[in-house]
Protein backbone atom coordinates (compact mmCIF):
# COMPACT_ATOMS: atom_id res chain seq x y z
CA UNK A 1 0.00 0.00 0.00
CA UNK A 2 2.91 2.51 0.88
CA UNK A 3 4.61 1.49 -2.60
CA UNK A 4 0.89 2.24 -4.24
CA UNK A 5 0.95 5.92 -1.89
CA UNK A 6 4.11 6.79 -3.61
CA UNK A 7 3.57 5.69 -6.89
CA UNK A 8 0.46 7.98 -6.82
CA UNK A 9 2.09 11.17 -5.44
CA UNK A 10 4.81 10.88 -8.01
CA UNK A 11 2.00 10.75 -10.42
CA UNK A 12 0.96 13.65 -8.50
CA UNK A 13 4.09 15.51 -8.89
CA UNK A 14 4.68 15.08 -12.58
CA UNK A 15 1.15 15.52 -13.69
CA UNK A 16 1.96 19.39 -11.92
CA UNK A 17 4.98 19.52 -14.01
CA UNK A 18 4.00 19.11 -17.06
CA UNK A 19 3.59 21.76 -19.50
CA UNK A 20 0.60 20.39 -20.71
CA UNK A 21 -1.27 20.34 -17.71
CA UNK A 22 -0.45 24.20 -16.86
CA UNK A 23 -1.44 25.37 -20.55
CA UNK A 24 -4.61 23.19 -20.04
CA UNK A 25 -5.43 25.33 -16.61
CA UNK A 26 -4.45 29.00 -18.23
CA UNK A 27 -7.17 28.33 -20.92
CA UNK A 28 -9.70 27.07 -18.43
CA UNK A 29 -9.14 29.94 -16.11
CA UNK A 30 -9.58 31.75 -19.12
CA UNK A 31 -12.75 29.74 -20.48
CA UNK A 32 -13.98 30.40 -16.99
CA UNK A 33 -14.38 34.10 -17.13
CA UNK A 34 -15.28 34.68 -20.63
CA UNK A 35 -18.22 32.38 -19.95
CA UNK A 36 -18.98 33.93 -17.04
CA UNK A 37 -18.89 37.22 -18.69
CA UNK A 38 -21.27 35.58 -21.48
CA UNK A 39 -23.84 34.82 -18.68
CA UNK A 40 -23.66 38.25 -17.13
CA UNK A 41 -24.07 40.21 -20.92
CA UNK A 42 -27.09 37.48 -20.68
CA UNK A 43 -28.63 38.46 -17.78
CA UNK A 44 -28.20 42.31 -18.21
CA UNK A 45 -29.86 42.05 -21.34
CA UNK A 46 -32.70 39.71 -20.09
CA UNK A 47 -33.67 41.88 -17.31
CA UNK A 48 -33.61 44.89 -19.27
CA UNK A 49 -36.20 43.61 -21.78
CA UNK A 50 -38.09 42.03 -18.86
CA UNK A 51 -38.22 45.63 -17.21
CA UNK A 52 -39.19 47.27 -20.64
CA UNK A 53 -42.15 44.34 -21.09
CA UNK A 54 -42.67 44.54 -17.30
CA UNK A 55 -43.03 40.50 -17.63
CA UNK A 56 -40.54 38.14 -16.64
CA UNK A 57 -38.79 39.79 -13.82
CA UNK A 58 -39.47 40.31 -10.23
CA UNK A 59 -36.76 41.23 -7.81
CA UNK A 60 -37.64 39.17 -5.09
CA UNK A 61 -38.42 35.83 -6.76
CA UNK A 62 -35.88 35.67 -9.36
CA UNK A 63 -36.23 35.39 -12.95
CA UNK A 64 -39.31 32.89 -14.82
CA UNK A 65 -40.59 32.10 -17.95
CA UNK A 66 -38.24 32.00 -21.13
CA UNK A 67 -36.17 34.35 -19.26
CA UNK A 68 -35.48 31.45 -16.83
CA UNK A 69 -35.21 29.11 -19.20
CA UNK A 70 -32.17 31.19 -21.03
CA UNK A 71 -30.09 31.14 -18.17
CA UNK A 72 -30.81 27.50 -16.99
CA UNK A 73 -29.76 26.19 -20.61
CA UNK A 74 -26.56 28.73 -20.26
CA UNK A 75 -25.66 26.75 -17.00
CA UNK A 76 -26.05 23.07 -18.67
CA UNK A 77 -24.28 24.25 -21.95
CA UNK A 78 -21.27 25.68 -19.61
CA UNK A 79 -21.51 22.22 -17.76
CA UNK A 80 -21.26 20.24 -20.54
CA UNK A 81 -17.91 22.32 -21.97
CA UNK A 82 -16.93 21.59 -18.65
CA UNK A 83 -17.59 17.84 -18.90
CA UNK A 84 -15.92 17.95 -21.88
CA UNK A 85 -13.04 19.99 -20.54
CA UNK A 86 -12.71 17.56 -17.92
CA UNK A 87 -12.63 14.73 -20.52
CA UNK A 88 -9.42 16.17 -22.45
CA UNK A 89 -7.95 16.30 -19.36
CA UNK A 90 -8.47 13.23 -18.05
CA UNK A 91 -6.62 11.58 -21.41
CA UNK A 92 -4.29 14.06 -22.23
CA UNK A 93 -2.98 13.88 -18.31
CA UNK A 94 -2.88 10.07 -18.09
CA UNK A 95 -2.15 8.94 -21.62
CA UNK A 96 1.66 8.56 -20.81
CA UNK A 97 1.18 6.83 -17.62
CA UNK A 98 2.43 3.77 -17.98
CA UNK A 99 3.59 4.06 -21.87
CA UNK A 100 5.96 7.30 -21.00
CA UNK A 101 7.97 5.37 -19.02
CA UNK A 102 8.25 2.73 -21.02
CA UNK A 103 9.52 4.74 -24.08
CA UNK A 104 11.78 6.86 -22.20
CA UNK A 105 13.57 3.86 -20.30
CA UNK A 106 12.22 4.88 -16.71
CA UNK A 107 10.09 2.08 -16.29
CA UNK A 108 13.05 -0.29 -15.73
CA UNK A 109 14.22 1.22 -13.20
CA UNK A 110 11.07 1.77 -10.74
CA UNK A 111 10.20 -2.59 -11.61
CA UNK A 112 13.99 -3.52 -10.47
CA UNK A 113 13.20 -1.90 -7.18
CA UNK A 114 10.75 -3.61 -4.60
CA UNK A 115 7.71 -2.27 -6.62
CA UNK A 116 5.42 -4.54 -7.87
CA UNK A 117 4.01 -4.10 -11.87
CA UNK A 118 0.54 -3.66 -9.69
CA UNK A 119 1.67 -1.25 -7.60
CA UNK A 120 2.23 0.53 -10.06
CA UNK A 121 -0.28 0.41 -12.46
CA UNK A 122 -2.42 1.13 -9.37
CA UNK A 123 -0.29 4.18 -7.84
CA UNK A 124 -0.38 5.25 -11.51
CA UNK A 125 -4.49 5.43 -11.47
CA UNK A 126 -4.65 6.74 -8.18
CA UNK A 127 -2.80 9.82 -8.80
CA UNK A 128 -4.17 10.28 -11.67
CA UNK A 129 -7.74 9.97 -10.71
CA UNK A 130 -7.18 12.49 -8.37
CA UNK A 131 -5.80 15.09 -10.21
CA UNK A 132 -8.95 14.52 -12.45
CA UNK A 133 -11.24 14.64 -9.97
CA UNK A 134 -10.09 17.63 -8.07
CA UNK A 135 -9.54 19.63 -11.39
CA UNK A 136 -13.40 19.04 -12.77
CA UNK A 137 -14.85 19.24 -9.09
CA UNK A 138 -13.11 22.80 -8.92
CA UNK A 139 -14.16 23.66 -12.11
CA UNK A 140 -17.41 22.70 -12.34
CA UNK A 141 -17.68 24.70 -8.49
CA UNK A 142 -16.68 27.82 -10.20
CA UNK A 143 -19.18 27.59 -12.97
CA UNK A 144 -21.91 27.06 -11.28
CA UNK A 145 -21.23 29.21 -7.90
CA UNK A 146 -20.55 32.09 -11.36
CA UNK A 147 -23.64 31.29 -12.45
CA UNK A 148 -25.61 31.97 -9.14
CA UNK A 149 -23.86 35.06 -7.70
CA UNK A 150 -24.77 36.40 -11.46
CA UNK A 151 -28.21 35.25 -12.54
CA UNK A 152 -29.40 33.76 -8.91
CA UNK A 153 -30.44 30.78 -10.51
CA UNK A 154 -29.10 27.32 -8.79
CA UNK A 155 -29.61 23.88 -10.25
CA UNK A 156 -32.18 21.92 -8.35
CA UNK A 157 -29.32 19.68 -7.66
CA UNK A 158 -25.63 20.17 -8.51
CA UNK A 159 -23.85 18.12 -5.92
CA UNK A 160 -25.80 14.64 -8.29
CA UNK A 161 -24.69 16.07 -11.45
CA UNK A 162 -21.21 16.87 -10.68
CA UNK A 163 -20.55 13.57 -9.17
CA UNK A 164 -22.34 11.77 -12.45
CA UNK A 165 -20.10 13.95 -13.91
CA UNK A 166 -16.77 13.19 -11.64
CA UNK A 167 -17.99 8.98 -12.05
CA UNK A 168 -17.08 9.61 -16.05
CA UNK A 169 -14.30 11.11 -15.77
CA UNK A 170 -12.92 7.80 -13.44
CA UNK A 171 -13.83 5.34 -16.41
CA UNK A 172 -12.08 7.84 -18.85
CA UNK A 173 -8.76 7.80 -16.88
CA UNK A 174 -9.52 3.82 -15.93
CA UNK A 175 -9.54 3.52 -19.49
CA UNK A 176 -6.48 5.87 -20.58
CA UNK A 177 -4.52 3.94 -17.58
CA UNK A 178 -4.72 0.62 -19.72
CA UNK A 179 -4.86 1.84 -22.83
CA UNK A 180 -1.40 3.13 -21.73
CA UNK A 181 -0.27 -1.10 -20.40
CA UNK A 182 -1.48 -2.09 -23.65
CA UNK A 183 -0.35 0.60 -26.53
CA UNK A 184 1.99 3.56 -27.50
CA UNK A 185 1.24 6.74 -25.85
CA UNK A 186 -0.09 8.42 -29.11
CA UNK A 187 -1.63 5.45 -29.95
CA UNK A 188 -3.62 5.25 -26.92
CA UNK A 189 -4.42 8.62 -26.94
CA UNK A 190 -6.14 8.65 -30.25
CA UNK A 191 -7.77 5.25 -29.20
CA UNK A 192 -9.69 6.73 -25.92
CA UNK A 193 -10.59 9.94 -28.12
CA UNK A 194 -12.39 7.47 -30.39
CA UNK A 195 -14.02 6.11 -27.64
CA UNK A 196 -15.18 9.02 -26.49
CA UNK A 197 -16.55 9.83 -29.67
CA UNK A 198 -18.26 6.84 -29.65
CA UNK A 199 -20.48 7.31 -26.70
CA UNK A 200 -21.67 11.10 -28.34
CA UNK A 201 -22.25 9.10 -31.21
CA UNK A 202 -24.66 6.68 -29.52
CA UNK A 203 -26.69 9.23 -27.70
CA UNK A 204 -26.97 11.09 -31.34
CA UNK A 205 -28.32 7.63 -32.68
CA UNK A 206 -30.44 7.22 -29.70
CA UNK A 207 -32.11 10.80 -30.60
CA UNK A 208 -32.67 10.20 -34.65
CA UNK A 209 -33.82 6.41 -33.83
CA UNK A 210 -36.83 8.43 -31.49
CA UNK A 211 -37.63 10.89 -33.32
CA UNK A 212 -37.78 8.69 -36.72
CA UNK A 213 -39.36 5.61 -35.14
CA UNK A 214 -36.45 3.42 -36.14
CA UNK A 215 -35.73 1.00 -33.35
CA UNK A 216 -32.35 -0.45 -34.81
CA UNK A 217 -31.09 3.28 -34.31
CA UNK A 218 -32.34 3.40 -30.61
CA UNK A 219 -30.71 -0.22 -30.04
CA UNK A 220 -27.48 0.76 -32.16
CA UNK A 221 -27.12 3.84 -29.63
CA UNK A 222 -28.25 2.08 -26.45
CA UNK A 223 -25.32 -0.77 -27.72
CA UNK A 224 -23.00 2.48 -27.94
CA UNK A 225 -23.83 4.45 -24.91
CA UNK A 226 -22.85 0.11 -23.09
CA UNK A 227 -19.76 0.41 -24.31
CA UNK A 228 -19.05 3.94 -23.57
CA UNK A 229 -21.80 5.32 -20.91
CA UNK A 230 -20.05 8.26 -20.62
CA UNK A 231 -22.21 10.65 -22.83
CA UNK A 232 -24.88 8.86 -21.08
CA UNK A 233 -23.96 10.13 -17.97
CA UNK A 234 -23.88 13.30 -19.18
CA UNK A 235 -27.67 12.94 -20.17
CA UNK A 236 -28.17 11.70 -16.52
CA UNK A 237 -26.13 14.51 -15.36
CA UNK A 238 -28.30 17.29 -17.32
CA UNK A 239 -31.59 16.37 -16.07
CA UNK A 240 -30.31 17.21 -12.81
CA UNK A 241 -29.57 20.97 -14.05
CA UNK A 242 -32.50 21.81 -15.38
CA UNK A 243 -35.51 23.74 -13.52
CA UNK A 244 -38.92 22.34 -13.63
CA UNK A 245 -39.51 24.58 -16.31
CA UNK A 246 -36.74 23.74 -19.06
CA UNK A 247 -37.89 19.93 -17.84
CA UNK A 248 -40.79 20.25 -18.99
CA UNK A 249 -39.69 22.37 -22.91
CA UNK A 250 -37.47 19.24 -22.86
CA UNK A 251 -40.25 16.69 -22.47
CA UNK A 252 -42.29 18.47 -24.81
CA UNK A 253 -40.13 18.13 -27.67
CA UNK A 254 -39.58 14.04 -26.93
CA UNK A 255 -36.07 14.13 -26.80
CA UNK A 256 -35.21 15.99 -30.11
CA UNK A 257 -32.40 17.52 -28.05
CA UNK A 258 -28.98 15.14 -28.13
CA UNK A 259 -27.33 17.46 -25.42
CA UNK A 260 -29.67 17.28 -22.70
CA UNK A 261 -31.59 14.47 -21.05
CA UNK A 262 -35.25 14.49 -19.58
CA UNK A 263 -34.93 11.95 -17.95
CA UNK A 264 -32.59 10.80 -14.23
CA UNK A 265 -30.18 8.92 -14.70
CA UNK A 266 -30.65 4.94 -14.05
CA UNK A 267 -29.20 2.65 -11.40
CA UNK A 268 -28.42 0.07 -13.66
CA UNK A 269 -25.92 2.63 -15.42
CA UNK A 270 -24.07 3.53 -12.54
CA UNK A 271 -23.29 0.26 -11.10
CA UNK A 272 -22.75 -0.76 -14.62
CA UNK A 273 -19.93 2.36 -14.89
CA UNK A 274 -18.49 2.21 -11.73
CA UNK A 275 -18.23 -1.54 -12.49
CA UNK A 276 -16.58 -0.79 -15.91
CA UNK A 277 -14.14 1.51 -14.67
CA UNK A 278 -13.09 -1.09 -11.94
CA UNK A 279 -12.79 -3.91 -14.59
CA UNK A 280 -10.71 -1.61 -16.67
CA UNK A 281 -8.26 -0.98 -14.13
CA UNK A 282 -8.11 -5.20 -13.37
CA UNK A 283 -7.33 -5.81 -16.73
CA UNK A 284 -4.90 -2.71 -17.08
CA UNK A 285 -2.81 -4.74 -14.11
CA UNK A 286 -3.13 -8.44 -15.68
CA UNK A 287 -1.87 -6.66 -19.55
CA UNK A 288 1.12 -4.71 -17.66
CA UNK A 289 1.80 -7.80 -15.81
CA UNK A 290 2.71 -9.69 -19.16
CA UNK A 291 3.77 -7.19 -21.27
CA UNK A 292 7.42 -7.51 -22.07
CA UNK A 293 9.37 -4.18 -21.43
Amino acid sequence: MNNILLIAELSLREALRKRLVLILLVLTALFVGFYLYGILRLQNALDARALDAGLDYDPGRGRRGLTGASVAFSAIFGMYLVYFLGSLMSVLSTVGAVSGDIENGVMQSIISRPVSRAQVVLGRWLGFSIVNVVYVALLSAALLLGVRAITGFTSPQPLLAVLLVLLGVVLLTSLTVLGSTLFTTLSNGIGVFVLYGLGFTGGILSTIGQLAATPTLVTLGNLANTVMPTNALWLGASYYLQSPFVLELNKLSRGSNPFVGSDPVGAGLVLWTAFYAVLVLVLAVLAFRRRDL
